[in-house]
């Protein structure tokens, strides 16, 4: 739930029993899609703040930490990423993050909505500068379905860039879509999901997704958490899993020398973030 009262923004996490505030300029504009209803704002510290169902998606403050880790992390872990999907990703800036890559010889993201990548292209320009890349292909439809449709052993690295287990997005995180997953990647490949936070999330949605992902067939599974202010309890993750391969080690020669330049992802970061506090190992195995 969220409000705006007296220039602010509030997103309510009833569950939880907080709330995150943003300091409001204006809002911008607010579109309802087939999908859901999206809110543009402009803030006083934080630049632009896209909304969706009155939940935070990104802001152009602090939406680095996020693409970063979603990307770079499992890229460094693949041997030789070529062939890459992303479902979701609507703002694009995980595209963007992952045409870095050299060796990447197709992105293919799948959003449902559209408009957010038309919004995204209107107020995240910057997250957007790789949409004519050669290399990128943008389609608009069900990512649940698509994956149905892949062919055996055709993909790399899968990265699901998705809302919350709600709504659209809810079927990303069954067990069913991990089978069609395990299915598309070929030996090797690797899964990330955006797992929601540590704090709050360990016990529930963290654990049920090792779980789901262990029965699809993954032999690793591994969660990396990072900051991310604008989503419930400032502390977000994302969790790995691999096909016949081990998430937990990567290439940090090739991390250390990427030869592009990162706000948050570096090769000491990566490793540090595989190291999990010792509740959420508890939480995520009991």
């Amino acid at each position: 739930m969220s409000t705006s009262k007296d220039n602010w923004f509030y997103e309510h996490f009833d569950t939880a029993g907080t709330a995150f505030g943003l300091r409001l300029k204006q809002k911008l504009e607010e579109v309802q899609t087939e999908y859901q209803h999206i809110e543009m704002w402009e803030t006083d510290t934080f630049g632009y703040l896209m909304t969706i169902d009155g939940a935070t998606m990104l802001s152009t403050r602090d939406n680095f930490l996020y693409h970063e880790m979603m990307s770079h992390p499992v890229l460094f872990s693949h041997a030789n990423p070529k062939r890459v999907i992303i479902i979701g990703g609507g703002d694009c800036g995980t595209l963007r993050e992952v045409l870095r890559h050299p060796g990447v010889e197709k992105a293919t993201q799948i959003d449902i909505d559209e408009m957010v990548t038309r919004l995204s292209e209107k107020y995240f320009p910057e997250l957007c500068e790789s949409n004519n890349d050669s290399r990128a292909e943008l389609l608009f439809e069900d990512g649940v379905q698509y994956m149905r449709n892949c062919e055996d052993g055709s993909v790399d690295v899968i990265i699901v860039d998705s809302t919350d287990p709600v709504g659209p997005a809810e079927g990303l995180f069954k067990a069913d879509f991990f089978r069609d997953c395990h299915r598309v990647l070929a030996d090797g490949g690797i899964i990330v999901q955006q797992s929601e936070s540590p704090l709050l999330h360990s016990d529930t949605i963290i654990k049920d997704l090792h779980k789901n992902m262990r029965e699809a067939g993954f032999s690793s599974t591994q969660t990396l958490p990072f900051p991310q202010p604008v989503y419930p309890s400032g502390w977000w993750s994302c969790t790995l899993a691999g096909k016949n391969t081990d998430v937990a080690a990567f290439r940090e020669t090739d991390a250390t020398g990427k030869g592009f330049e990162t706000k948050y992802y570096s090769a000491a970061m990566h490793k540090g973030a595989l190291v999990m506090p010792p509740f959420m190992e508890k939480a995520i195995k009991g």
